[in-house]
């Protein structure tokens, strides 16, 4: 049936500009390029660009077929899986991907004080930090347990004023962006073009500086750091009925959009190494995955004030304060994004999925907020914390074990997304009304090739520390993702036996 009122309703809608924009926005993050740099240097570029077309592109089309499909469902990425496939798989998958959610706050609780330390001193002092005779990584742990109690103590409350403290972090984010690719032009055009980190051979192009990445098996496990910064286009799939003349305009955009985030990305990582050379300035102790944009944006500053002749105390000044605008941009976006990320999953695998999957209790909604189950997250996220900062490693391989328990655990549910794409497709009683794949067999090859790029890349992620003998990392990779779908199959497994059977 047509509206009445379909010329007024086309007006209001998205066009391709916005959408890219929107696109652009959810997906491109700022510190995925300084880290990038660090982990692999000139040879994480290739891998971004494969990632791009064998993830990004195909799993955003999938995203927004699911979308399109399912715009008036509650439960998200629950209900489309649970009417492709079924429940149980559904919430194995949403459980993983809210699971995610948890280990990237543990994650947060303890690197958020990089940030934080960076906006305050300039630099990164966290590894210096000691309360009660408490070692470092002791004491980042102890702060993020008071950390989270804070958050959802203030989340529980009402959560009106945040949204202006992520509207200003998100802000500062953009202008940092400009200040890298502006800060690197001037810098390579004052050093007559000469670069930091110097391009040899094409085989610069390919080959880590990195030590730990240099191994084929290193090199194959940054793909899921390259799949990790396309994170975020879930939102895709909300966008399509927004959007003006959907079946043509949105394709498009989709695939403007991930060329121009691919070449950013590439771009924003060659930037880096025009004013930053990797062994001096990155191989130096005390610098890891989690302070790794704070340490490339302080020497932008610092050789900035070198190539315009300045004294090296004016370069270090320049340097410092181009470090607490990070840090503060940092902490003002990852401060909004934790509150918002600290229920608003909750909420949505609470409501979306059957309530008496549930405790009684973790199930109620006070106010619009799942207060019971806000705190009990809380809890699980405190044992985390304590459990990791207190295992007796120094905080290079702490922040690097958090950072990749991250990036396996959320992107994981992504391989259940893609799966359950083709059942969606053969379910002829769901309604498509926007399809991009419209040929059974490039169906079946986007969804393997999607399925295996994320399972290729996380088995490789996984496996590489026990390669060098590190079997802790491994252990750790590993643990977190298989706990929590053992939680989710047993409480499934509850749900059936004293609810569906009875």
């Amino acid at each position: 049936m047509t509206s009445p009122n379909v010329n007024v309703i086309e007006k209001d809608k998205m066009k391709i500009n916005t959408l890219i924009l929107m696109i652009f926005t959810s997906v491109f993050g700022f510190a995925n390029m300084p880290r990038s740099f660090y982990l692999m240097g000139y040879g994480a570029i290739p891998w971004f660009i494969l990632s791009g077309i064998t993830f990004f592109i195909p799993y955003a089309f999938m995203m927004a077929e699911y979308g399109a499909a399912f715009k008036n469902e509650k439960g998200g990425i629950y209900s489309w899986m649970e009417r492709a496939v079924g429940p149980k798989y559904a919430f194995v998958g949403t459980f993983m991907w809210f699971a995610s959610y948890i280990v990237w706050m543990v994650n947060i609780c303890s690197t958020i004080w990089i940030p934080f330390s960076n906006a305050i001193f300039g630099k990164d002092i966290t590894s210096t930090w000691t309360i009660f005779g408490l070692n470092s990584t002791q004491t980042i742990g102890i702060l993020g347990i008071l950390w989270i109690i804070l958050v959802t103590f203030i989340a529980s409350k009402g959560l009106g004023k945040i949204t202006k403290i992520t509207s200003v972090g998100g802000t500062a984010v953009v202008i940092l962006n400009i200040v890298l690719l502006i800060g690197a032009l001037i810098i390579l055009a004052a050093n007559g073009g000469h670069i930091a980190q110097a391009v040899t051979s094409t085989y610069t192009f390919v080959k880590s500086p990195n030590p730990e990445y240099q191994s084929p098996i290193g090199m194959l496990s940054f793909l899921v750091f390259a799949i990790f910064a396309y994170g975020g286009i879930e939102v895709v799939g909300g966008l399509v009925d927004q959007t003006e003349k959907a079946e043509v305009t949105f394709p498009k955009g989709v695939t403007i959009a991930a060329l121009i985030i691919t070449v950013g990305y590439s771009v924003g990582i060659f930037l880096c190494g025009i004013f930053t050379n990797w062994n001096d300035v990155l191989s130096v102790k005390g610098v890891h995955m989690a302070n790794a944009a704070y340490v490339v944006m302080q020497n932008l500053g610092y050789q900035f004030g070198q190539s315009f002749n300045m004294s090296q105390a004016a370069s270090l000044t320049i340097g410092a304060w181009i470090a607490r605008f990070v840090g503060l941009s940092m902490f003002l976006a990852l401060t909004g994004a934790f509150f918002t990320l600290c229920y608003s999953p909750l909420k949505q695998i609470i409501e979306g999925t059957p309530k008496k999957l549930w405790p009684k209790k973790m199930s109620e909604i006070k106010d619009g907020m799942p207060l019971n189950a806000m705190w009990i997250q809380c809890i699980v996220v405190v044992v985390f914390v304590a459990l990791v900062s207190f295992g007796g490693d120094a905080a290079a391989k702490f922040f690097s074990r958090l950072v990749l328990m991250t990036n396996v655990a959320m992107t994981l549910p992504y391989m259940f997304l893609s799966g359950a794409f083709v059942a969606f497709k053969n379910n002829k009683k769901i309604v498509k009304p926007f399809q991009v794949y419209k040929n059974r067999a490039i169906t079946w090859v986007c969804t393997i090739l999607v399925t295996f790029t994320v399972g290729f890349a996380n088995f490789f992620t996984i496996i590489q520390p026990a390669t060098q003998g590190n079997w802790t990392d491994t252990i750790w990779m590993m643990g977190g993702p298989l706990f929590f779908s053992i939680v989710a199959f047993l409480m499934y497994e509850r749900y059936d036996r004293h609810v569906l059977k009875k």
